[in-house]
C-alpha cells in the first residue's frame, strides 16, 4: 500500500480521460530507501491532513530527506519531522505554536508511534485505564449531590455497561448538583465522552447541538486525494465495500455539517442544574471536550488547577510500520467556542493533593465543591486577563503515554 501511494503520488499522472481526474504535479521521487520514502509520506498526508495545512511549506521547500538525514534513529527522524510540521501554524493570540512545546521537540498535540492504526483509521486498544473510578450520592441538608469521578474515556464498548449502571444509580436520589471529577482524566475516545454528557443531560436538550468536529478546507471539500490510499476500516478492522469498491478513508464526509453532534437523552439523570468540575493539568482532551460542551446548558464551574488545554483531535493513519496522528479538528461547542489552547482556568484554585482519597468529603477538592454548593463559598465573577497576563510560560504537562491525552474520533462516516 505504501510503495502504491509513493510510486502514484510522487509522479506526474496522466489524465484518465474517464474519471476526467487533472494531472497531478511531482511532488517527490520515485526512488529512495524506506526511511526517504516515509518522510516524504509523513509531509505529503500533513499538506492535507494536517489542521493547519495552510501554512506548511511544498514538498521542495521542505526537502524531508534532506533535513533528516543525520538523525540518530529512524523513529527519531520521522518525530522530528513531525515536530516540525507542527510548529508553523502560530496562535496569534500568543504569537507562538498552537502546538508549542517545552519538553525536547514534542509537539502539544500531534504524534508518532510504531504499530498501525486499526478500525476507520484508530487504533485498536489506544485508550486504557478503568473509566469509573468512584462514585456516591451526597446528602447536605436539603440538597442531593451526586459525585463521580471518571478516570478515562475508553471505547464506549468496553465501558457502556459500567457507566449505565453508575449513572442510573445515583439519577434513583434525583440529585440537583453533580460533582465531577476529571482531575485524571486525560481523555480518549470522544464516542465515551459524549455517552457521558447524554447520561448527563436532561431529555429536553434531545436535538439541541453538543458540539462540532471542523476539518481543515482541504478534507471538507473533499480533496484530500492521498487519503485514498488509507483503507477505510470499520470498528472491528474489517474493511467496507463503497460504490462496488473497497472504502478508503477519501470517501468520508468531512464537512461540518456531517460532523456535528446532538444531544440524545440516555438513561441516567434528568434533574441536575448545576456542575462543578474538578480539573488539573491532566484533565484534557476528551474531558475537556465534556467539560465545553455542557458550558452553554449548564451553571458549570472549574475547581482545581488549569487545564492541559487540547480543543483538537485526530484519525490515526497508517505509514509503513507506524501510526500517525496529525491534529486534523477543531472541536466547537453549540456557542462555536474552541479557544481554550491554553487550558481552562478555573473558578476556584486549589492545588491537587497527593494520593488523594476520591469521594471523601474532606479531600480538598470535593470538599470546596461542596462549600460552594452550600453557600459557604463565593465564587468571585472571573475578571477578563488580557493575553499578556496569562502565564504562558507555564509547562504544560507531558504526559509519556500520549494516548492518554487522545482525542480519537472512531466513528468516521461515509459520504451518502
Amino acid at each position: 500500500m505504501l510503495l502504491l501511494f509513493l510510486m502514484v503520488a510522487s509522479s506526474a499522472c496522466k489524465k484518465d480521460k474517464a474519471t476526467n481526474i487533472k494531472e497531478e504535479e511531482i511532488v517527490s521521487p520515485t526512488t529512495g530507501t524506506r526511511t526517504q520514502f516515509t518522510l516524504d509520506s509523513i509531509f505529503l498526508y500533513a499538506r492535507q491532513v494536517y489542521l493547519w495545512n495552510d501554512v506548511l511549506p511544498d514538498y521542495n521547500t521542505f526537502k524531508p530527506r534532506e533535513r533528516y538525514n543525520n538523525a540518530q534513529s529512524e523513529i527519531g527522524a520521522f518525530r522530528n519531522e513531525l515536530f516540525d510540521i507542527s510548529q508553523f501554524k502560530l496562535n496569534q493570540a500568543t504569537g507562538k505554536p498552537f502546538e508549542i512545546s517545552y519538553h525536547s521537540n514534542v509537539p502539544k498535540y500531534s504524534y508518532l508511534q510504531s504499530g498501525r492504526s486499526n478500525g476507520g483509521g484508530t487504533r485498536a486498544g489506544a485508550i486504557n485505564g478503568a473509566a469509573v473510578l468512584a462514585n456516591r450520592t451526597i446528602h447536605s441538608g436539603e440538597k442531593v449531590i451526586a459525585y463521580v469521578a471518571l478516570g478515562s474515556f475508553p471505547a464506549l464498548n468496553s465501558t457502556k455497561l459500567k457507566l449505565d449502571q453508575v449513572f442510573n444509580e445515583i439519577a434513583a436520589d434525583k440529585p440537583t448538583y453533580l460533582v465531577l471529577d476529571l482531575r485524571e482524566n486525560g481523555g480518549g475516545y470522544v464516542e465515551t465522552a459524549e455517552y457521558v454528557a447524554n447520561l448527563i443531560a436532561p431529555s429536553i436538550l434531545n436535538g439541541e447541538i453538543m458540539y462540532s468536529e471542523q476539518f481543515n478546507p482541504t478534507l471538507q471539500n473533499g480533496k484530500a486525494t492521498i487519503l485514498r490510499y488509507q483503507p477505510y476500516l470499520d470498528v472491528s478492522g474489517k474493511t467496507i465495500i463503497y460504490n462496488g469498491r473497497l472504502a478508503t478513508l477519501a470517501d468520508v464526509d468531512y464537512t461540518e455539517n456531517g460532523n456535528t453532534y446532538r444531544f440524545s437523552k440516555k438513561e441516567g439523570l434528568e434533574t441536575i442544574k448545576g456542575i462543578y468540575v474538578i480539573v488539573s493539568g491532566e484533565t484534557a482532551s476528551a474531558s475537556e471536550l465534556l467539560i465545553s460542551c455542557l458550558k452553554p446548558y449548564f451553571n458549570v464551574k472549574l475547581i482545581g488547577e488549569k487545564t492541559y488545554g487540547k480543543p483538537v483531535g485526530f484519525f490515526g493513519i497508517n505509514i509503513d510500520q507506524y501510526s500517525v496522528y496529525l491534529s486534523s479538528f477543531l472541536i466547537k461547542n453549540a456557542q462555536g467556542w474552541s479557544d481554550y489552547f491554553n487550558g481552562m482556568e478555573p473558578d476556584l484554585n486549589i492545588a491537587m493533593p497527593t494520593n488523594p482519597i476520591l469521594g471523601d468529603d474532606e479531600e480538598p477538592c470535593l470538599k470546596s465543591a461542596l462549600a460552594i454548593i452550600n453557600g459557604k463559598i463565593q465564587l468571585q465573577p472571573k475578571k477578563s486577563a488580557s493575553i499578556s497576563k496569562l502565564n504562558l510560560n507555564k509547562k504544560p504537562l507531558l504526559l509519556n503515554d500520549k494516548d492518554s491525552i487522545g482525542m480519537i474520533e472512531n466513528r468516521l462516516k461515509l459520504t451518502h
